[in-house]
């Protein structure tokens, strides 16, 4: 959880540890032009001749102002205007009735005006390419090893000879790996080009370790043919680099992709272990076939949704809010249900079924009457937005990435309740034998409630995981129930360990599945094989001993 709250400073910190360990230089060098004189140079740009404008942009590529790529981009988005009445340059957003202002050099903002009261500074066709080129430049120059990178791959796309001497020159005083590595592509590429049979296949030799797709698209014309059948590239020998160079790039994809197809398989045994931890106890402990389990998920998805209602302007915090929240009230509604209905139906697993289906039915009829049959959008923090790129064809979705860590502590956490706290020894005894723990003076009653209010609580909580994945609705928890109790028998019933271990098999197990047999045949066949291996192992990958093994 404290990286959850640290996410976005910890990123902001490193990236501060980068500039002042490996960027002094150029920091200097962005105070050699004053904000005035930037300030001149940019009311330039209020010129009605496309040629002014493109000499201001050439100066501006060549002025070392850290504001000077921000102005050049909002010129290329549109966002760049000029007030009507003192023809001050401002960069324009529009609103909702008007438009907010902001100084183009010192970034303050200028309040808001009609659009009547500014114009825009237009671009055409060849600016915009100037543009483009001269964004590239000065973000090669960037202290943001992420800015240099976007740089670099916006240059393979149009390789100017202009850009190609940046990249030499920018590529001597590169200390990024990864961006080290993008410009020796970049200039690979270029070097493909050459009239040099020895430079070009050195080209080819240096591009097979490349995965950017303009890498890869250049490589496949070097062996495609024409419309007579002949061959685009007629030196054999470049073919044949070419051909082992795409044959090293589509090895080094299939392996990215298998890892990929790894972690949303994780990722879905992490779903699959929330929904699956809280039953593992309730029917694994109790003996409690509890069908309106997948409503208690829906009822903690619920209590997401209405903590960021009423705290519209902190979603960021809502989900440290929603998680204890949503806890506490499916925890209460799991109590409810176990003293008002299951603790007189217990040794009655048939009658406790259907019991717990009609709960099912009136809890879901009770979120339709209140919140109305419709889906309900909860919204993602900011830090869960996004994803970490590993590279060009692998990127891991924060919020799966968190989700994943979430579920191994909530794992860890009732694992540690179970095992050193009161409730955890007394469960575990009523659990082992209830006649006994009565005998020693175990309320087992009490111990009954709390247990199913703890296994409530806990499916509540993965409700509020479910949220940032999928839309909340009345049929939420149906989705997943089927599946937790493929996951508690699977991992053998009321063993935490076997639950972790069945969660994650079948997620992954699931997701190398679907390419080839899609999402409902791939369900279908891990069914099948669920069943066929409780024919060899009834008791599941691990299952219990002792007195409760016999039971």
């Amino acid at each position: 959880m404290p990286r959850l709250f640290t996410h976005t400073w910890i990123q902001g910190l490193g990236m501060l540890f980068l500039l002042a360990c490996l960027a002094p230089a150029p920091v200097m060098a962005q105070d050699a032009v004053t904000d005035q004189e930037l300030r001149d140079t940019v009311a330039g740009l209020t010129n009605s001749d496309f040629s002014a404008k493109q000499t201001v942009i050439e100066q501006l590529m060549r002025m070392p102002h850290r504001r000077s790529a921000a102005i050049l981009t909002a010129m290329l988005n549109g966002d760049l205007h000029y007030r009507k009445d003192d023809e001050h340059v401002v960069i324009a957003q529009a609103g909702e009735a008007d438009y907010r202002l902001t100084d183009p050099v010192t970034g303050e903002d200028l309040g808001s005006t009609e659009k009547s009261g500014i114009r825009k500074i237009t671009v055409n066709n060849q600016l915009r390419g100037v543009l483009r080129n001269a964004i590239g430049q000065l973000n090669l120059s960037s202290d943001d090893p992420a800015d240099r990178l976007a740089a670099v791959r916006e240059t393979i796309k149009d390789m100017s000879p202009s850009s190609i001497e940046l990249l030499r020159a920018a590529l001597a005083r590169e200390k990024d790996s990864r961006v080290l590595e993008q410009m020796q592509n970049a200039l690979a590429l270029v070097d493909m080009g050459n009239p040099d049979k020895a430079v070009r296949l050195g080209a080819l030799e240096r591009l097979g370790g490349s995965l950017e797709p303009e890498v890869r698209n250049r490589l496949a014309a070097l062996i495609e043919q024409d419309g007579n059948g002949a061959f685009i590239e007629a030196d054999p020998d470049i073919r044949q680099a070419a051909t082992v160079a795409l044959a090293r790039i589509d090895n080094r994809v299939k392996i990215f992709g298998l890892i990929e197809t790894v972690f949303f398989g994780i990722s879905l045994g992490s779903v699959l272990l929330l929904a699956a931890i809280g039953l593992a106890i309730t029917f694994g402990v109790m003996g409690v076939i509890n069908m309106a389990h997948g409503e208690l998920m829906m009822i903690g998805a619920y209590t997401t949704y209405v903590v960021q209602l009423m705290m519209p302007a902190h979603i960021d915090l809502s989900l440290f809010v929603a998680v204890p929240l949503a806890f506490i009230v499916a925890g209460l509604f799991g109590i409810a249900i176990e003293r008002g209905v299951i603790r007189f139906l217990y040794g009655r697993p048939l009658e406790t079924l259907l019991a717990t289906f009609g709960i099912s039915l009136v809890l879901q009829q009770l979120v339709r009457s209140i919140f109305s049959p419709l889906n309900r959008s909860v919204a993602t923090p900011s830090w869960m937005s996004g994803s970490l790129e590993i590279n060009s064809v692998l990127s891991l979705t924060y919020n799966r990435l968190y989700i994943v860590l979430f579920s191994l502590l909530v794992f860890a956490a009732l694992l540690l309740i179970l095992k050193k706290s009161t409730l955890g020894l007394q469960v575990r005894a009523v659990a082992q034998n209830r006649a006994m723990a009565r005998a020693m003076g175990v309320r087992s009653g009490w111990v009954d409630a709390l247990t199913f209010g703890l296994g409530s609580g806990i499916a509540g909580v993965a409700g509020v995981a479910l949220s940032q994945l999928t839309n909340v609705g009345p049929n939420l928890g149906q989705a997943y129930i089927i599946d937790s109790f493929m996951v508690v028998v699977f991992g053998g019933v009321g063993n935490l360990w076997g639950t972790l271990v069945g969660a994650l098999s079948l997620g992954v197990l699931n997701k190398f599945l679907e390419p080839w047999a899609g999402a409902v045949l791939a369900k279908i066949v891990v069914l099948v094989a669920i069943i066929l291996f409780i024919q060899k192992r009834p008791r599941g990958l691990f299952p219990q001993k002792g007195r409760a093994a016999e039971d």
